[in-house]
């Protein structure tokens, strides 16, 4: 479905029980609502209704030109219009990578219109920047942002080649079909600029205004993940007021939701259904 929001035209992949409790998913980069396909089965079998949305600037009619518009803020306010334009006062939020960014500013932002939150790969803003603050390890493993924003030059390294470069950085998500089924849409005239933005619009004021998380939550880490280590990962806790799981997947790359999706699908099935 399209959804016209913010003047914007999200496309959104729904699916479910038009009336089971609503499920947000929110994609990274480089990638696009289809990686959800292996975890939304499940949500649906649990009677949830799944609305997994490409995001500002991969939604082809969403995708502005000015890099200021990447901002988190906005990230944020596009969520929050979606599921206005879905009439849905409040759902469960699940985000993976850039998406667990937005899960984590909105839930912090706008704590009534998230049920409970499920986090994948990314901590939170302020764990991040404890663990770039106090651990060498880490600066090294983000050290590719400096890369991604600086315009131009990471569009032409990550797609030479036949895009070379996104294909290695999405080794781990699976066979070849499934990383051509993310690097092609990237291949698009203005597409990678688009979600590259989003890092060169990336702010430390906009993520040091993260504040605590109230909702039930819950963070999923692999110690697979060569951008993400175990410091920022175990520094995610001390920012969440609100009823709190660490999930480790050991073995597991970065690509948690194509790699892992049956452990994954159940620590979101155990969160939103904690009873069950």
């Amino acid at each position: 479905m399209r959804i016209d929001a913010r003047g914007l035209r999200f496309e959104v992949t729904s699916g479910g029980p038009e009336q089971g409790e609503p499920v947000l998913l929110l994609h990274g980069f480089p990638q696009h609502s289809g990686q959800w396909a292996g975890i939304r089965p499940a949500l649906h079998a649990a009677g949830l209704r799944s609305y997994a949305l490409d995001q500002r600037g991969y939604s082809p009619q969403a995708r502005p030109s000015q890099v200021e518009a990447y901002r988190l803020g906005e990230l944020v306010a596009d969520a929050v219009a979606v599921l206005d334009a879905l009439d849905v006062p409040a759902a469960h939020v699940v985000g993976h990578d850039w998406g667990a960014v937005v899960g984590w500013a909105l839930a912090a932002a706008h704590p009534d219109r998230v049920r409970t939150l499920t986090a994948i790969s990314v901590p939170h803003p302020a764990a991040m920047a404890h663990a770039l603050r106090h651990d060498p390890q880490q600066k090294a493993r983000s050290a590719y942002m400096l890369l991604f924003r600086q315009p131009g030059v990471a569009e032409k390294t990550l797609l030479a080649l036949g895009a070379a470069g996104l294909r290695r950085l999405l080794r781990g998500v699976g066979d070849g079909d499934r990383v051509a089924g993310y690097v092609d849409p990237m291949r698009q005239p203005g597409a990678l600029t688009a979600a590259l933005n989003w890092y060169r619009a990336m702010s430390k004021a906009d993520l040091a205004a993260t504040g605590p998380v109230t909702v039930p939550t819950t963070y999923v880490w692999s110690d697979g993940d060569v951008a993400i280590g175990r410091v920022a990962a175990q520094a995610c806790a001390a920012h969440v007021t609100g009823d709190f799981r660490f999930v480790e997947l050991p073995g597991v790359t970065h690509w948690i939701p194509d790699e892992a999706p049956t452990p994954l699908a159940e620590a979101i099935l155990a969160r939103v259904r904690p009873s069950a």
